[in-house]
């Protein structure tokens, strides 16, 4: 069955660059792009340039999909519903009939990477090779690091002709096309020219995507360009530059957009945002798949007992945090929100702190002594400090005695993917989470397989009935019978307590007036290409 849903040599490396940048900026289109759209993101620093990006999805969303492509992309047109994956450098696949550990891919034909080279399917080979062969001369550690978690259940992958392979997992997984939309393929030509030098490559990078790196000035600021070449003729930007700026304090961006430094930035501080519409600013927002809870502990630490985490569960008033952000983001009570088809009905854990002092007494756990890591910013992380500390004294009003340990974003995805054995002293984490899909939403959450760091089970949860769900979901090809399962697993997932539950974000940034065209998605990612900004 078919499911259409979802090597040429470098010139020399100075020439190849004089001619991109000559095509940028002499195209006859070049003239009537819409001015330079100027961001500041949540990011303590510029997402990293050479192949899948760190600072969390906030760098796959202005650096990752804007720089390269995915075999699988995902729709971003639509605010009304929630986006989907699509056809991308894989214009179709499907399964093998004989053989449902193997995945056959048709690429897409007349694409070419910024540096004028051809893609193929040998590109595709090497791209995963240089992930995971730590033999060859081209393998990357940041991108094995960057990469690992949506690799879990990749075996091999062959080239069949100049634009098909072949993907073998290790056990079958019905959903796995979803993780072909989160590895971003990078040009083995411009690697190879620079002798796989990944600093310089960093510098010069080279994809397939609707946005051409420009410069950098490190720590300060990333300029891309439009790739007029762009194979999706939709999607070529309608501004002139893109700037991204790292900007980690709320109250910088906010000042910022006011004096006209940036026109665009994200998670404005909610008590900023009557300031920002008194000043004619736009503020946008919609729902989206993300959940802001605290990941837990299940190796070592009070969390291993249920009733612990549902007393923690109980101790959230998740009404005060929705006021506290002034209504932009709403009570979360599960792992994802109401909205998705496989919620079902999952126990409803309503403030009550009596209830979790109780449960803590039966547990011989009080005052129960826990600690948090969490970030100072960060993709996702709405307001990290005011919230964790609203959450401390509400789970200390219940009984528990809770010691905050604040570190940059970078630092605790550090944490995060390393995972328990590495880092015991931590009860658990405060990590904002993408729910775009199943295996990420709720099945990477709680399956032994993607224990860290080989996965993203931080906390290296185990339960024999998630892992019966699991293996049933995972074989199932019928998408009626295979959303029964998801949703029987959600709700094991929300009566074994499984993380400490607060809110879902509904994803606020404010812009300024002359910016013009954005469709907000309901995603973790946007697509920038539409944008334009008036003088």
């Amino acid at each position: 069955m078919r499911l259409l849903h979802p090597l040429r040599r470098l010139r020399p490396l100075i020439l190849t660059i004089a001619a991109s940048a000559l095509l940028v900026f002499t195209h006859p289109a070049a003239q009537a792009r819409g001015g330079t759209l100027t961001v500041a993101m949540t990011a303590g620093d510029i997402p990293v340039t050479t192949g899948n990006p760190d600072q969390g999805f906030e760098g796959y969303r202005f650096v990752g999909y804007n720089l390269y492509d995915s075999l699988l992309l995902w729709d971003l047109s639509k605010a009304d519903k929630a986006s989907e994956i699509r056809p991308g450098l894989a214009t179709s696949y499907e399964i093998d009939p004989n053989n449902h550990k193997r995945w056959i891919l048709h690429l897409r034909d007349g694409v070419t990477w910024h540096d004028g080279c051809k893609f193929t399917a040998d590109d595709v080979v090497w791209n995963f090779s240089f992930r995971t062969d730590q033999k060859a001369p081209y393998f990357s550690p940041q991108q094995f690091a960057f990469t690992r978690s949506f690799m879990t259940n990749v075996k091999s992958v062959s080239k069949i002709d100049d634009h098909t392979v072949a993907i073998e997992t290790n056990f079958v997984e019905s959903l796995f096309p979803y993780s072909l939309s989160y590895i971003m393929m990078i040009s083995p030509c411009r690697a190879k020219a620079l002798h796989y030098d990944w600093a310089q490559y960093a510098q010069h990078p080279s994809g397939t995507g609707p946005y051409r790196f420009d410069r950098m000035v490190p720590h300060q600021r990333l300029e891309l360009v439009p790739n007029f070449q762009y194979w999706d003729k939709s999607r070529i930007p309608q501004q002139d530059r893109l700037v991204l700026i790292p900007m980690p304090e709320a109250s910088t961006r906010t000042a910022a957009l006011l004096a006209g430094q940036v026109n665009w930035i994200e998670a404005p501080s909610p008590d900023a945002i009557p300031r920002l519409k008194s000043a004619g600013m736009r503020i946008v927002t919609n729902v989206y798949p993300h959940d802001w809870p605290y990941m837990l502990n299940f190796v070592r630490g009070p969390f291993k007992d249920l009733r612990v985490r549902q007393a923690a569960n109980y101790a959230i008033n998740r009404k005060d945090v929705v006021e506290l952000l002034d209504g932009t983001a709403m009570p979360e009570y599960d792992v994802v929100p109401p909205s998705m088809p496989y919620y079902g009905n999952p126990p409803k854990y309503h403030h009550d702190p009596a209830k979790a002092r109780a449960l803590l007494k039966e547990a011989g756990c009080l005052p129960c002594k826990v600690t948090f890591a969490i970030s100072t910013s960060g993709s996702g992380q709405m307001q990290p400090l005011p919230m964790n500390e609203l959450v401390k004294s509400q789970m200390e009003e219940a009984g528990f005695q809770v010691t905050i340990k604040p570190m940059d974003w970078n630092a605790l995805l550090d944490v995060y993917r390393a995972g328990v054995d590495k880092y015991p002293d931590y009860d658990g984490l405060n990590f904002s989470r993408g729910l775009l899909d199943p295996v990420n939403a709720i099945i990477k959450l709680v399956g032994k397989a993607y224990w860290a760091p080989a996965g993203s089970n931080w906390g290296h949860y185990e339960n024999p009935q998630a892992e019966v769900l699991i293996t049933k979901i995972f074989n199932e090809f019928d998408a009626d019978k295979r959303l029964a399962l998801l949703t029987q697993l959600h709700e094991l997932e929300g009566r074994d307590a499984v993380m400490i539950f607060v809110v879902h974000d509904l994803n606020p940034r404010a812009m300024s007036p002359k910016v013009h065209g954005f469709v907000q998605a309901q995603s973790w990612f946007q697509d920038l290409t539409p944008v334009s900004v008036s003088p």
